[in-house]
C-alpha cells in the first residue's frame, strides 16, 4: 500500500462538489492542497492510497462547508460527512464495510430525519433527496469508479478512517488519519508544523545509536524553566507524523484541545456534572525546552478518569523516521492545586507502568506495531521510595521506556518483533508490592 497523488479519472457530480467544498469558490476537479493550506504533519485535505489495484481518496469538509452544502447544520446534530472516492481497476467486485469506519454511521434517510426534526416537511423532503443523491455506494464494481459521502458521527480535531473492502477471495484495507481544522486544538497552536518541515535535517541514528541516545535522555518532564522533575518520559514512538496519527487514532486516542477560557469552562462543567470530555485540555509539561507538541487521550464516561499522553518531536531521527518522546499516565481523580493555571489537576495512577503497557497493548490490538522494545532511562523507583511529580502525586516504576516502531500497514500482534533489549515489569505485580524487575533478555 502506498500514498499516491490525487488524479481524478472522472469529474462526477460529487467530485465537483467536494472540490467546491475544499477549495472555496474554485471550479473544476479537486486538486491536492498547497503547502500553505496543508494541515500539520503534511496531512492534506484530500488523502489517497492504493492497494492491489484499488485506489481510495478521502476528505472531510469543515462543519461550515458541510452545512452550506447540505443546507442544515450536521455538526449540531452529531453528524459528520466523510467524502470517499473508490477507483477499482481490478476484475474483482468489492463491498465496502462502513462499520469499520464508524459502527454508528447514519443512513441517508436517518440523517435527513435527525437533522430535520424541527423543519417543515417539505424542507425535510428536499434534504432527504440531497442526502440520498450524495450517499456513498457500498459496492464497487470491477473496472469502475464512484464517490459519495458516508454520514458518520461527529468528531472534533481529527479522526481515524479505516477502509475495509471485501471481495471474493480478496480484501483491501487502508488506514487514514485526518486532522480537522478547528483552531482550538493544541497541535494547531504549537510549533510542530514548522519543526516537522525540517525533519530531514535532523541527525539520523541507527537502532543501536538510538538505544544509547534514549538511555541518556532526562528521566522526566520539567517546568517551563527546566527545573523540577515531573511525570516520567516513559514512551518513545518512531514513525512519520502520518503513521503516528493513524496508529494512535486507530487505537482510540483522541486529540486534545488547547487551554482556553472556553475549554476550561467546559472542563469544569464536565467535572461538576461528572460527565465525559473526550478532548479535555492537558496542562503543559516541558522537554527539549518547550511544551508538548501534541497531546492525546483516551477518556472514559467521567472527565476524572482518562489515559493521556504528551509527545515531543525529538531532535534526531532513527533510520530516516521521526522519533517522538512521550509521557503517558492514567488519571484516576481530580484535585485542587495552585500549581496549575486551571487551579485543578488530575491525580495520576501511581503505577505509571500500567499506562505504558496500556499504550503498547492498545497499539498491538489495532495491528499498529512493527517492532518494540524497552530501554532503561527513567530510573527505577519502588513503592518504598516513590517519586513525586510536579503536583506532588507519588508514582513508582521499573525505570523502563517503551519504544515502539509504528506501522501504517496492519501487523498482527504475534508478528510484532520484540527486540529484546530489556523486559518490563508486570504492573499488577508492582501494585501488589512484589518484585518488579525481571532479568533482561539481553545485557543492559
Amino acid at each position: 500500500m502506498r500514498p499516491i497523488p490525487y488524479r481524478p479519472k472522472s469529474s462526477g457530480r460529487a467530485l465537483l462538489l467536494i472540490a467546491v467544498l475544499l477549495a472555496g469558490c474554485a471550479a473544476g476537479p479537486a486538486q491536492p492542497p498547497s503547502a500553505e493550506t496543508a494541515q500539520p504533519l503534511k496531512l492534506g485535505r484530500i488523502q489517497s492510497l492504493e492497494q492491489h489495484g484499488v485506489t481510495v481518496h478521502i476528505a472531510i469538509p469543515s462543519d461550515d462547508d458541510a452545512s452550506q452544502f447540505f443546507g442544515v447544520n450536521l455538526a449540531e446534530h452529531g453528524l459528520q460527512p466523510i467524502w470517499i472516492r473508490v477507483e477499482n481497476d481490478t476484475d474483482v467486485g468489492y463491498w465496502l464495510l462502513p462499520v469499520a469506519i464508524d459502527p454508528d454511521y447514519y443512513s441517508a434517510d436517518e440523517a435527513a430525519t435527525v437533522t430535520g426534526a424541527h423543519l417543515p416537511q417539505d424542507t425535510v423532503d428536499r434534504n432527504r433527496a440531497v442526502f440520498r443523491a450524495n450517499a456513498l455506494p457500498f459496492f464497487s464494481k470491477p473496472r469502475s469508479a464512484h464517490e459519495g459521502y458516508l454520514y458518520a458521527t461527529h468528531a472534533r480535531g481529527g479522526r481515524f478512517v479505516d477502509i475495509r473492502m471485501s471481495g471474493h477471495l480478496h480484501s483491501v484495507r487502508m488506514r487514514f488519519a485526518v486532522l480537522l481544522p478547528t483552531e482550538g486544538f493544541d497541535y494547531e497552536k504549537s510549533a510542530l508544523r514548522q519543526m516537522y518541515a525540517h525533519l530531514n535535517e535532523l541527525p539520523d541514528l541507527s537502532v543501536p545509536q538510538l538505544r544509547e541516545r534514549l538511555r541518556g535522555l532526562p528521566c522526566c518532564a520539567t517546568t517551563e524553566d527546566g527545573t523540577g522533575q515531573g511525570d516520567p518520559l516513559n514512551v518513545v514512538l518512531i514513525g512519520s507524523g502520518e503513521d503516528a496519527i493513524a496508529a494512535l487514532s486507530a487505537s482510540g486516542w483522541n486529540f486534545t484541545e488547547a487551554i482556553t477560557v472556553d475549554s476550561i469552562r467546559r472542563m469544569i462543567g464536565a467535572a461538576i456534572a461528572e460527565e465525559s470530555f473526550l478532548s479535555a485540555p492537558v496542562s503543559s509539561l516541558y522537554a527539549f525546552g518547550r511544551p508538548q507538541d501534541i497531546a492525546l487521550q483516551r477518556g472514559r464516561s467521567s472527565i476524572s478518569q482518562r489515559n493521556h499522553m504528551r509527545l515531543w518531536l525529538a531532535p534526531f531521527r532513527c533510520e530516516g523516521q521521526a522519533v517522538w518522546l512521550g509521557q503517558v499516565s492514567r488519571d484516576i481523580g481530580v484535585k485542587l492545586t495552585t500549581k496549575s493555571p486551571t487551579l485543578t489537576t488530575h491525580v495520576i495512577d501511581p503505577v505509571v507502568d500500567e499506562s505504558r503497557e496500556y499504550l503498547l497493548h492498545s497499539l498491538l490490538h489495532r495491528d499498529a506495531v512493527g517492532r518494540f522494545a524497552f530501554v532503561q532511562g527513567v530510573g527505577e523507583a519502588g513503592q518504598d521510595r516513590p517519586r513525586l511529580n510536579l503536583t506532588d502525586d507519588p508514582y513508582f516504576t521499573d525505570g523502563m521506556r517503551l519504544v515502539v516502531w509504528l506501522s501504517r500497514t496492519p501487523v498482527p500482534p504475534d508478528q510484532a518483533q520484540d527486540l529484546g533489549w530489556n523486559e518490563s515489569a508486570d504492573p499488577a505485580r508492582e501494585g501488589r508490592g512484589e518484585s518488579s524487575m525481571v532479568p533482561p533478555l539481553l545485557a543492559p
